[in-house]
C-alpha cells in the first residue's frame, strides 16, 4: 500500500491479455471480453481475452495492467490520460483505467469486501457487465 497526493493505494489484482478460452469465463457483451481468475495463492490474476471489435483501447487488450483499490477515485484519475471509465462493471465497485507512463492502470473504488466482489463477478449476481458463459 502507498499513498500519493493524499490519495491510498492499495494491490487489488494483475490482468493479463489472454488468447485461448479458459475454463469459468465470463462475457461481457458491453466490451465483447471474456474474463476468467487464476488459481493464484498470493494475488489475483484475471485473464482476459477478448473478441474482433472489442472497443476497449488496444493498450488495456494489448499489455497486462496492474489494478489498485483508492481511497478517492475522483481524485486518482485527476490529470490522468483516462483510458476507461469511470464505470461500474459490479453493483458498488467504481473502476477506471489510466494510462501511468507507456502502462495501462486500474483503479477501483469500492467499500465491497473482496469476497463481495470475487462472487458478484463470479455469479453475475448484481454484476451487470457479466453473464455465464
Amino acid at each position: 500500500m502507498f499513498i500519493r497526493n493524499g490519495v491510498t493505494y492499495e494491490f487489488h489484482h494483475l490482468g493479463i491479455p489472454a488468447q485461448t478460452p479458459r475454463e469459468g469465463e465470463r462475457y461481457s457483451a458491453m466490451f465483447r471480453m471474456f474474463t476468467s481468475d487464476a488459481e493464484c495463492a498470493l494475488m489475483r490474476v484475471q485473464y482476459h481475452r477478448f473478441e474482433e471489435g472489442s472497443t476497449l483501447p488496444e493498450m488495456l487488450r494489448a499489455m497486462p495492467h496492474v489494478a489498485f483499490k483508492v481511497s478517492d477515485l475522483a481524485k486518482a484519475i485527476e490529470g490522468k490520460t483516462i483510458l476507461l471509465g469511470p464505470y461500474e462493471p459490479i453493483d458498488g465497485f467504481r473502476v477506471a483505467v489510466i494510462r501511468d507512463g507507456e502502462a495501462p492502470v486500474e483503479l477501483i473504488e469500492t467499500t465491497l469486501t473482496d469476497e463481495q466482489i470475487w462472487g458478484r463477478a463470479t455469479s453475475g449476481t448484481q454484476a451487470p457487465v457479466y453473464r455465464r458463459v
